[in-house]
């Protein structure tokens, strides 16, 4: 189990990603959050494997939907977190 910080740059927000990447999460088993930040950014913490979570970035890259245009990815490992389910932050 693993936790990471993911922190999207591009065109994220008002495009539906938060919604595309909660849908993501819940169908590889993915916890955590994921929330617009006042930067244009979109802040994600996930715990999963490193498997599922390197699925989970890739996806999020490439293939989440046409109108969402990604142009960066930061990972950041932190401390593992247990979350419940995976929640959109408003």
């Amino acid at each position: 189990m693993q936790t990471q910080q993911i922190l999207v740059s591009g065109l994220v927000q008002g495009v539906g990603f938060r919604w595309s990447t909660s849908k993501l999460a819940h169908q590889l088993g993915i916890t955590g959050t994921v929330q617009n930040l006042a930067n244009g950014q979109v802040a994600i913490v996930a715990s999963a494997s490193a498997t599922l979570l390197s699925q989970f970035t890739d996806q999020l890259q490439h293939g989440l939907s046409p109108w969402i245009q990604v142009t960066d990815l930061t990972i950041t490992n932190l401390p593992v977190k247990h979350f419940s389910d995976f929640r959109i932050i408003n």
